[in-house]
């Protein structure tokens, strides 16, 4: 019997919701990762810069960003609130790092440009530390300015990518871990790695990654949250263009069948979440090396510097032939968390409250993957 099929049979019989959550085919619907083309020629430069940021990463893939152009030369950015993640993000840190993730590319673009990104966070105040509100996360004016320098890390914008597949067990290269430590030096923050080296640290961020996955898989409305973003087959992926996509053809077979019901909680104990965690632990178990981003505090303008931090580690990783995928489970603030969150905490010495772990993921050497989903450049204008 050929794996397909054993697993068709095992997931089918347990009720199963997906093969898993991160798993995807290659051959994504075209219209669905056109951005990843590029903007093009845009008689407004601002659209063109818009058109790099919106490739940025971001929680789930719910790209929660919309820019107001209505002022000349000045674009302001504003959190989506329809796309936040109140289960698994309850305070919307995580939606802070992907406006900052955002920010960074287009300053990046930007520079591309000769423009001067003049970036001012929250222009009309901070939100509070428990939720978001109208407000603009940003504003940037744009100033042309001849001693604005290309930074090289723009050229890997297209080719990034979180890869959530087996990584080899060779280690990062020590130049490379370099590269991506001096890349967020102008954010004061700091920047970790575990290794083979470090073999029982290694284990402990295995054990605790293992855990925290496994709690957001038997709590019921943190998994349904991520269901309710899933995207399952061609058609669901072009009409949302967001969110988790689901191509593999197993997967779409079991919607065809009427089996794949994305309303129902799954069994802890059944096939679908066995699978998940069984896979998932296997990933991690072979999972060569972690990094890790702290900062003293946690207020939003920190939150927004995480972000820009991480993609400019992000970007200078897939420069140097590496991939990353963040382990978002055990920095999550609901109940259920508490114990991995303390725990990454106490393991990179960051004592809460005064230290907050901003981003910790998987790192190493993987086999290329194409892009996910993105809506497109008219999809984040409010107004032109």
């Amino acid at each position: 019997m050929s794996m397909d099929r054993r697993r068709f049979i095992r997931l089918a019989g347990g009720g199963a919701v997906a093969v898993t959550l991160g798993a995807c085919g290659s051959a994504l619907p075209p219209e669905a990762i056109a951005a990843w083309q590029g903007p093009g020629e845009q008689t407004d430069v601002r659209r063109w810069l818009v058109g790099h940021a919106l490739l940025a990463p971001h929680s789930h893939n719910l790209q929660s960003w919309l820019v107001d152009l209505g002022v000349p030369g000045e674009i302001t950015l504003f959190i989506d609130r329809s796309r936040l993640l109140p289960q698994t993000d309850p305070h919307s840190r995580q939606m802070m790092m992907s406006q900052g993730c955002f920010i960074e590319l287009l300053d990046l673009a930007a520079r591309e440009k000769g423009l001067r990104a003049q970036i001012e966070l929250f222009p009309q105040g901070a939100f509070g530390p428990e939720t978001v509100d109208a407000r603009p996360t940003a504003r940037i004016r744009l100033v042309p300015e001849a001693s604005v320098a290309p930074d090289p890390l723009f050229a890997q914008i297209f080719h990034r990518r979180t890869n959530r597949e087996a990584y080899e067990a060779r280690e990062p290269d020590a130049a490379a871990l370099e590269a991506i430590s001096a890349c967020v030096q102008a954010y004061p923050m700091r920047v970790g790695f575990v290794g083979a080296a470090q073999s029982e640290a290694l284990a402990r961020h295995r054990r605790i990654a293992r855990e925290a996955w496994r709690i957001e898989l038997v709590t019921p409305r943190t998994v349904m949250e991520s269901l309710q973003v899933l995207r399952v087959g061609p058609q669901e992926i072009a009409r949302h263009r967001d969110g988790i996509s689901l191509n593999a053809p197993m997967a779409r077979a079991l919607v065809a069948l009427g089996l794949f019901d994305r309303r129902q909680v799954p069994a802890a104990d059944g096939a679908s979440t066995t699978t998940q965690i069984q896979d998932f632990n296997t990933r991690i178990e072979h999972t060569p090396a972690f990094f890790w981003l702290v900062t003293e505090g946690n207020d939003r303008c920190t939150q927004i510097n995480a972000g820009r931090a991480y993609v400019r580690a992000q970007l200078a990783a897939t420069a140097a032939g590496l991939s990353m995928q963040p382990l978002s489970q055990a920095l999550q603030e609901y109940p259920e968390q508490i114990g991995p969150y303390n725990e990454i905490h106490q393991l990179l010495g960051a004592s809460a409250p005064r230290f907050t772990v901003q981003m910790w993921a998987r790192l190493g050497y993987a086999p290329v993957i194409g892009p996910s989903p993105r809506r497109g450049l008219a999809a984040h204008i409010l107004k032109a």
